[in-house]
């Protein structure tokens, strides 16, 4: 299987790279560099080089000043750093965890849920976080974008009940804009679509990414458009993540969280109710709180059934409604999310 983190960077066709293209390229990706930079040599011996070669650490510069100096708990970093945890074999995590073969209707297209087409786009990420239920994809064949986007747009038109498109990765933004748009001028001419969905996490890690072009992209596309962001800590978001998301509000872009639910990062109500207050302070509502994927190298972030529900409950007795994302988890087969 190939990371994602092995597939190049899509290039603008400009004369100079975006300033978001060369915040990627700045990105930490050496474990033990970043180790130096938060003075923690202590954490050197947990290191695992088998983990970081199967799935390459990548983080941005911006995402590493978000974390605490000397404190080897933080929370930002415990998703990214490669770890001897996830060499351990784990009983019930698989390759596959959430079904992703089985609802392949095209190079690149997943179809699990009514009305509803998932673009795997792109396999780049700006950030690999260790827990990614997607970390063993075979992005190098089911790349969405590899043929000019023609057998999905092609699958989405044939198919009149689909009437929302997902992007999905990697990231999708990981893709230069003009890449998008070639996509989105296709999809304009598929008269049964309603809605435009795009799921990323750069708006958080890589708030860069938000730039003129992408405004520019977004503003005058003919659906309502929805970006899921993905923040699982408050401690993701400052004042660079609040201007990004700004912006793209200021186009209509409606803006929803996704989070996992992760021992050691997010596994308090504290935690919990921080990351709802804090992201709705920039404009995201909450969404999901998802249960861990069951993907082979992650078995060290989970959280059992039990315990999030006790933390949902307590979470939903201190926060309005609107601030309790819904807890839920991926079961393959199953025609939506399964609330817990």
């Amino acid at each position: 299987m190939i990371p994602a983190a092995s597939l190049p960077l899509q290039p603008e066709p400009a004369h100079s790279a975006p300033r978001w293209q060369q915040a990627w390229r700045d990105a930490v990706r050496d474990p033990m560099a970043l180790l130096a930079q938060l003075r923690l040599p202590e954490l050197a011996a947990r290191l695992s080089p088998q983990a970081a070669a199967q799935f390459q650490m990548r983080v941005p510069q911006g995402f590493v000043a978000r974390m605490r100096v000397g404190d080897a708990a933080d929370p930002l970093l415990r998703q990214v750093l490669p770890l001897d945890d996830e060499m351990r074999p784990a009983h019930g995590f698989s390759l596959d965890a959430v079904g992703d073969a089985a609802a392949r209707s095209g190079a690149g297209v997943l179809q699990k849920y009514n009305g509803r087409a998932l673009l795997v786009a792109t396999g780049s990420c700006a950030i690999n976080c260790r827990y990614c239920f997607r970390r063993h994809f075979p992005y190098a064949e089911e790349t969405a974008a590899r043929d000019g986007w023609r057998e999905a747009v092609d699958l989405i038109a044939a198919d009149t009940s689909v009437e929302e498109v997902l992007l999905s990765g990697g990231d999708p933004l990981s893709l230069a804009t003009h890449k998008l748009a070639e996509l989105t001028a296709a999809l304009i001419r598929v008269p049964h679509l309603k809605r435009l969905r795009i799921h990323s996490r750069l708006p958080i890690v890589l708030p860069e990414r938000v730039d003129q072009a992408l405004l520019d992209w977004l503003a005058p596309l003919p659906w309502p458009v929805t970006l899921v962001v993905h923040a699982n800590h408050a401690n993701e978001f400052d004042a660079q993540v609040d201007r990004a998301l700004a912006r793209l509000r200021g186009v209509g872009v409606t803006l929803l969280n996704q989070a996992v639910l992760l021992r050691g990062v997010n596994d308090s109500v504290q935690a919990l109710t921080d990351l709802s207050e804090r992201g709705f302070a920039a404009g995201v509502l909450p969404y999901y709180l998802h249960q861990l994927d069951r993907v082979q190298g992650v078995a060290h972030f989970e959280v059992d059934d039990d315990t999030a529900r006790a933390l949902h409950r307590a979470l939903a007795a201190r926060l309005s409604g609107y601030l309790v994302p819904r807890l839920v988890r991926e079961i393959q087969g199953d025609t939506g999310k399964r609330p817990l």
